[in-house]
């Protein structure tokens, strides 16, 4: 990379506060501390920091209207389709104001204002796809508009300048869905080093003896939001196996499959080992993180690049993860992280319980983690020195 600094229009339409907003904020920031003018296109803008902004009773902000919103999936798709009116106008306006050199979008169902600006403007597109939008629309019978949503998708792949996907399975899938396969430079998720030195080291020990931890205890941990489909009950039912005695499951985060997780828990005679924290402060979750002895991903969609596991390996905490090719893309199964079959949960027991009786092993495959990450440099500053490198090749052209 030449080292040049660049102006930056950065557009999404994302509305919630979850892992998707996270990312959004981590890459911007990022592309910022590498000395870039990053301009946030967006009806609810991430970068904002809610906690530093109090409401009128001293609380965190409201929320906005947009993010307020809630109507059926049909009407939702049509206001979809309707933003780009919305967003060419957003996105002429800030290419008036910032004259960006380039256009980097996070790519959405229906949505192709970038594409159509970048085009006006004479400006490289660069999108970012984290999941094959489409076919998991209609995974989940949520898609109203299928033929439009699909030539829509297929324009936006074919058409823009590069694609970042976040997996080479889910790069393999957006070319049949229309990407040109020389375009494409898959750029996972990442997380940064800095957040986990020696003092927040110390605060997780701090945290494991408050919440009654002794130094024997194994501390296997989930963070993030808990859906059904995580299959958190494989480390329920495991902890009820005799030779896990001394291991508890310490759970960070919310989700509607928390309940169910914690009536399971009593139902197995494991409720005093499940450890439920809620939901924490993003800046707070690295201290989480470094109270495990193992970090889990009982279960992963085939195309994701899981933001937890690079917490785990971060952190130096050995993940246990599915074999499944795109984590298999990250995690070499008993040197960086514990791999089991998919969807099978005695066998994700046998590997947490190898685990628990050889804490040596465990320590080592966590360094080992910890060591892949820093070589593959994969972190936030790391994808955005990424990001700037594909922009240097569209323009070398």
């Amino acid at each position: 990379m030449s080292g040049a600094k660049y102006r930056i229009l950065y557009h999404h339409r994302i509305r919630a506060e979850d892992g998707q907003a996270m990312h959004v904020r981590e890459l911007i920031g990022a592309l910022r501390a590498e000395g870039h003018d990053v301009l946030e296109c967006a009806l609810v803008p991430k970068t904002e920091d809610r906690q530093s902004e109090p409401g009128q009773n001293g609380h965190a902000k409201p929320k906005s209207f947009w993010e307020r919103l809630s109507v059926p999936r049909l009407a939702t798709e049509v206001l979809e389709i309707g933003y780009n009116r919305t967003a060419v106008r957003l996105l002429r306006d800030a290419v008036r104001r910032h004259e960006p050199d380039f256009i980097y979008e996070r790519h959405a169902l229906h949505l192709h204002a970038g594409l159509r600006v970048a085009r006006e403007a004479g400006l490289p597109l660069l999108l970012e796809v984290n999941s094959p939008m489409c076919h998991e629309m209609t995974r989940l019978g949520l898609l109203r508009f299928p033929r439009r949503a699909r030539r829509v998708e297929q324009n936006v792949l074919a058409s823009a300048d590069r694609v970042f996907p976040v997996s080479r399975v889910l790069r393999d899938w957006l070319v049949r869905c229309g990407a040109r396969e020389e375009a494409c430079a898959v750029i996972p998720n990442a997380a940064e080093p800095e957040r986990y030195g020696e003092s927040t080291r110390k605060a997780g020990r701090g945290l494991r003896r408050e919440l009654g931890f002794s130094d024997e205890t194994f501390v296997l941990g989930f963070v993030g939001f808990m859906r059904d489909w995580h299959r958190l009950e494989f480390a329920v039912d495991a902890l009820a196996r005799p030779a896990l005695a001394t291991a508890v499951l310490l759970l960070v985060g919310t989700g509607p499959a928390l309940e169910s997780i914690l009536s399971r828990a009593r139902e197995r005679g494991v409720a005093d080992r499940v450890v439920s924290v809620g939901a924490v402060e993003h800046r707070d979750v690295p201290r989480h993180v470094l109270a495990f002895d193992a970090g889990m991903i009982p279960a992963i969609n085939p195309y994701a690049s899981p933001l937890k596991l690079f917490d785990y390996f971060v952190a130096g905490v050995p993940a246990i993860a599915p074999d499944q090719p795109n984590v298999a893309e990250l995690v070499t199964h008993d040197e960086s992280g514990v791999l089991f079959p998919p969807d099978d949960g005695p066998l994700f027991g046998d590997a947490l319980e190898a685990l628990v009786s050889d804490r040596e092993r465990a320590r080592r495959i966590g360094a080992e983690g910890q060591r892949v990450l820093l070589e593959n440099d994969w972190t936030w500053r790391g994808n955005a020195r990424r990001v700037i490198g594909a922009f240097e090749e569209v323009v070398a052209r």
